[in-house]
């Protein structure tokens, strides 16, 4: 008879658990095989593009509009008709026109701004309610709102004792807290908060790091 036939019917061993690389013989994985959280790398990473929909459709569909009129206007032309007179008013105008015209110049100035708009959405990344987050994988990128990271900022300094209120701004390379404290020293409040929200930003995981600025006073008198 076998230890096994020697159980009870209603109990069973429980499973062993296997020991991780490094437990059979006795070492633990060392520093330098852990994951670094050194900030070195950090600085190559960058922010998320926007795909700028809205001022892409908007171009597309005026561009669009303006090619499909002239179009048509230049078959008809081709078809022995007359041209549109928005067409021959245009023509008319430019060639009596002087360059130095108000509207000349106004219509310029306005050609020039749109210009300069289209062509900062095209070389800027957008999205500055996004921030970069430090990357956890090789081909993973994760970013985090602004609104939530103040959300986080704001619930762990009410965890401040003397802290009555606080309003909370995360912009893309600071963090300002403006907090109200009702007791304790205003000076032993704000290294309190200096310490919780120094430690909360490092907990982030934000890809750059932001300075903090704390504000603490004494609420109004009414």
């Amino acid at each position: 008879m076998s230890d096994e036939d020697a159980e009870p019917a209603g109990t069973r061993r429980l499973p062993t658990l296997d020991k991780t690389p490094g437990e059979a013989d006795g070492t633990t994985p060392s520093a330098a095989d852990a994951p670094s959280t050194d900030t070195a790398g950090h600085d190559r990473v960058r922010r998320f593009w926007s795909a700028r929909r809205v001022p892409a459709a908007l171009v597309a569909l005026v561009l669009l509009a303006a090619a499909g009129l002239l179009l048509y206007d230049v078959a008809a032309v081709r078809a022995d008709r007359s041209a549109m007179a928005w067409r021959r008013r245009l023509a008319r105008e430019l060639a009596t026109r002087h360059l130095d015209n108000p509207w000349v110049l106004g219509a310029a100035a306005i050609a020039v701004v749109l210009g300069i708009w289209l062509i900062v959405l095209a070389v800027t990344p957008g999205l500055r309610q996004v921030l970069p987050m430090r990357p956890a994988a090789p081909d993973v990128r994760a970013g985090l709102d602004r609104a939530a990271a103040a959300l986080v900022l704001r619930d762990r300094a009410m965890e401040v004792a003397g802290v009555q209120s606080v309003r909370m701004a995360v912009g893309r390379r600071k963090a300002k807290a403006h907090a109200v404290s009702h007791f304790r020293e205003l000076d032993e409040v704000r290294a309190d908060l200096d310490t919780s929200l120094g430690e909360g930003l490092r907990q982030l995981g934000l890809a750059h790091e932001l300075r903090l600025t704390v504000d603490v006073r004494r609420p109004k008198k009414r």
